[in-house]
């Protein structure tokens, strides 16, 4: 096997191994496990940077095993998946060491972090999926790695909260499943492509092409938390705040998204399925979705489920750049899937950080808080600024962008839902900020750690500020080489704008 054949199979499979040697670790072997799970993240870290800048030089990385007649598995690194994978990879790092620090001294560490390094396993597995057949195996079990991460609490909301997601995800799955297999009887096994492969087929199987992308995109969308398939979502905050800023930043709900990007733009193309009708329709429940999410966040007094709704809200920026037709327009939504990362999961670290050094679970036990720990909410606070759209954060970037490809695309009416959405994200996040910052103490924590010379522990402080200069540093320097943005553009112009 060639070095480019190898390569995605050995990112791969890094957090593969990582996951399955953890496993077998007894729960005294804390220290073995810690360094395996940082040495895998920081080995696959360097891999991927190593494939990023092949790609960037059009090294072709591919593999690719025939399973069945007709039926290959196909694992390819393009543009499209890099930008995805390095996400993953960068985040992977960073949230394995918070997990270390928030979950020490809990017990089934070595239960959780195996099914933690199988849930990134997926996560890469979709990003470099080839065809709809490789995507569709890690799609799957990215649901069955996660819901043991859901449920690793095993109190009655955990468990509650694994059936709800289970029910949602597997429906999802049954229905892509349907989608994929019409497709298949009627062109084949579908490759991602650029420009899409269906545009050649005949008129009068346009009707069962429109009913199919409907399939797909019900069943990616479940992941995506689009309305109304998206109640799944904020039950699943019962899971510890690592799973949850993984689910939010980088796994369940992103695989969503960038499958219905695969499905726009390299399965149906995105010429063709504009001339089918599909994309403005797609672009309004994206819309509803932005608002609505945002509206169910305004109400929210658990802070975990705020910042859901919020993720309900912002991941759909990331569908309605797919669906506005243009190369800006899918600048503007492949950057946010970054930009919405590396915020989001600032945001739930630092509620991870309240909640295990003070016991404040809630918005309205946050008063005063930003005096106790000032590091934490600062890097909170960066992240809430690049939610709403203040330059020069990595979200003004993000809306500035798809706001330019709307305009490009004749749909002014966007523009409207952008200005919305961003006066709602304010109204749900700056009264935290001002009650952390401005407001006096109220009275004593719900449960306050005894004070070091830090804040917190340092592996749970770390990773936040960290994030928070992603975010400042993706606004600022957006114009630099390989940042979001400018990997989307290259996305933009040379995969799928013809």
């Amino acid at each position: 096997m060639r070095l480019s054949e190898a390569v995605p199979l050995l990112v791969l499979a890094i957090s593969l191994a990582t996951g399955l040697a953890v496993f077998f670790l007894g729960e005294r072997r804390h220290r073995l496990r810690s360094a395996l799970n940082l040495g895998g993240a920081t080995l696959k870290l360097l891999l991927v940077a190593a494939m990023l800048w092949g790609v960037s030089r059009d090294h072709h990385y591919e593999t690719r095993y025939e399973l069945l007649p007709g039926i290959d598995f196909v694992l390819r690194a393009d543009p499209l998946a890099m930008l995805f994978i390095s996400l993953s990879a960068v985040l992977w790092l960073l949230t394995t060491l918070y997990a270390i620090g928030y979950l020490e001294g809990s017990p089934q560490r070595s239960r959780f972090f195996g099914f933690f390094s199988l849930c990134i396993t997926a996560a890469t597995g979709i990003a470099l999926a080839g065809n709809l057949f490789t995507f569709f195996l890690f799609y799957e079990l990215l649901t069955l790695a996660t819901y043991p991460l859901v449920v690793h609490r095993g109190t009655d909301t955990a468990l509650h909260a694994g059936k709800v997601y289970l029910a949602y995800t597997l429906a999802g799955g049954a229905v892509l499943l349907v989608g994929i297999a019409w497709l298949y009887s009627l062109v084949g096994p579908v490759e991602f492509a650029r420009g899409g492969v269906l545009s050649q087929l005949p008129s009068g199987q346009h009707g069962a092409l429109r009913a199919i992308f409907v399939l797909l995109i019900a069943g990616l969308g479940v992941k995506a938390a689009l309305v109304p398939l998206h109640g799944w979502l904020p039950v699943a905050m019962a899971a510890p705040a690592p799973v949850s800023a993984l689910l939010h930043a980088v796994a369940v709900v992103k695989a969503g998204a960038f499958g219905i990007v695969r499905v726009v733009y390299e399965v149906y193309g995105i010429e063709f399925a504009a001339s089918l009708g599909l994309l403005v329709p797609l672009a309004i429940t994206a819309c509803v979705t932005i608002v609505y999410g945002s509206l169910r966040a305004l109400v929210q007094d658990d802070l975990k489920k705020r910042l859901a709704f919020s993720t309900v809200s912002q991941v759909s920026y990331i569908v309605l750049g797919t669906a506005v037709f243009g190369p800006i327009g899918t600048v503007g939504g492949l950057a946010h899937l970054v930009h919405q990362g590396i915020m989001k999961i600032t945001l739930f670290f630092c509620a991870g950080n309240l909640a295990e050094t003070l016991g404040i679970h809630r918005v309205s036990e946050m008063d005063g808080v930003g005096r106790r720990m000032p590091w934490t909410l600062a890097a909170f606070t960066v992240a809430a600024f690049g939610m709403i759209g203040v330059p020069p954060m990595a979200g003004f970037i993000s809306k500035w962008t798809l706001g330019l490809g709307a305009l490009d695309a004749h749909m002014p009416w966007v523009l409207g839902v952008l200005v919305v959405s961003s006066l709602l994200n304010a109204a749900y996040l700056l009264p935290i900020l001002y009650a952390a910052w401005f407001k006096p103490q109220a009275g004593a924590w719900p449960a306050e750690m005894p004070r070091g010379r830090l804040e917190t522990d340092w592996r749970l402080l770390g990773p936040p500020l960290v994030t928070a200069l992603l975010t400042v540093g993706a606004g600022l320097f957006a114009a630099t080489p390989f940042s979001p943005l400018d990997w989307a553009k290259l996305i933009a112009t040379r995969e799928y704008v013809r």
